[in-house]
């Protein structure tokens, strides 16, 4: 019995044994394959030298507006009795917009009628005291100087009188006519152009356009045939900019359309953005024919400062920037890798030009990822 059981102990022995060699074989193999694909992996793929077109640009974030908006006002107060034009429609300069209806206080018409009475008044006084100097000086009895003084006494009246008729009639019809200028309710168009918007509606109050007050804005108008991009750009770029540049503008509610225009206008002034430093710029966008403009688009526009067509050019992700020198890493004898200085140019923080070091079709090998442990 105990010779058995000895005998069964032994072969569990030698079938451990076995097993646990088989184990350890596994895992050799397992990590000799695992080393070959890791040497696979680590072979970095490469880059080959190209030529193309590189474009140095800095971006300007802005907005289209018309380049000259009038905002439309009344020269008479009152309240808004009728609109002829709706926002979007083009009017002719000297088209009727809208109508003030005056609408002055029970106070203000009884003043005006009375200080036309009042006028009136003196001023039919100074018409009989006129016949009597007119005497008087066929007499002699007054010199020429007394004369003339009452002349531009009576003169100064009669003024009065037709301003004070001209005051009531604006107040009473909401139209006079002063020598050749006609002063009227209806508030005609400034400029040719497009109705933007309307600040108003029928009822609303009016508040007229004075030497002492701004007055109510009634309307914007603008000639949308010339438009600017007006927008700003970040200080480290504005250095590099000069009037004159072309520029590529991109309008967010026109994804497929890109617009041509020249750098018009660099302020001299900064301006704080956001907790950035800003320099505004205005473009100007020359007329259209596919895409239709609108006031107040939000754009994008890329200034082009300098443009080389035709360059031997890599990705800049490739070269390595050491000590104001460049290199990349090519292939050497027997597999293995060295490093090579190259001579850059301009870049577009893509791709950098190649000006020497390297001619087109030769490769580069792209620089390892780093891992995340």
């Amino acid at each position: 019995m105990n010779v058995i059981v000895t005998i069964g102990v032994r072969m569990k022995k030698k079938y451990l044994f076995f097993i646990l060699t088989a184990v350890v074989v596994a895992a050799a193999v397992w990590f000799v394959a695992f080393r070959n694909d890791s040497s696979k992996d680590e072979e970095l793929p490469k880059v080959k030298v190209e030529r193309g077109t590189i474009v140095d640009k800095a971006l300007a974030v802005g907005t289209v507006e018309p380049e000259n908006e009038v905002s439309v006002k009344s020269k008479v107060s009152g309240v808004v009795k009728r609109i002829f034009v709706d926002v979007g429609q083009f009017v002719h300069a000297g088209d009727p917009l809208l109508e003030v209806k005056p609408d002055p206080t029970p106070i203000e018409l009884a003043d005006a009628k009375r200080q036309v009475e009042l006028e009136e008044v003196q001023f039919n006084a100074l018409q009989q005291e006129k016949v009597r100097q007119e005497s008087l000086k066929q007499k002699g009895l007054i010199s020429e100087k007394e004369y003339e003084d009452f002349v531009r006494q009576f003169n100064d009246r009669d003024l009065r009188v037709k301003i004070a008729k001209e005051k009531l009639a604006l107040m009473e019809s909401g139209k006079v006519q002063i020598g050749n200028t006609e002063i009227e309710s209806i508030v005609k168009a400034p400029i040719s152009g497009f109705l933007l918007n309307k600040t108003i509606e029928v009822g609303d109050p009016v508040i007229p356009l004075t030497s002492y007050q701004e007055g109510t804005v009634l309307m914007k108008m603008a000639a949308m045939e010339k438009l600017l991009f007006k927008g700003t750009v970040d200080e480290i770029d504005v250095g590099k900019l000069k009037e004159g540049m072309e520029t590529q503008i991109k309008v967010g509610a026109l994804p497929n359309d890109t617009i041509q225009g020249k750098l018009r206008k660099i302020w001299l002034k900064a301006e704080k953005k956001e907790n950035a430093t800003v320099f505004p710029i205005e473009i100007t966008i020359p007329p259209t024919n596919n895409a239709t403009l609108r006031a107040g688009y939000s754009a994008n526009a890329n200034i082009i400062i300098q443009k080389k067509v035709n360059v031997l050019m890599i990705p800049e992700r490739v070269v390595t920037f050491r000590n104001d020198s460049a290199f990349v890493e090519v292939a050497a004898e027997k597999d293995s890798k060295k490093e090579k200085y190259i001579k850059t140019g301009l870049s577009d923080a893509i791709h950098v030009e190649v000006v020497s070091g390297l001619n087109e079709g030769d490769e580069v090998f792209e620089k390892p990822v780093k891992k995340i442990e």
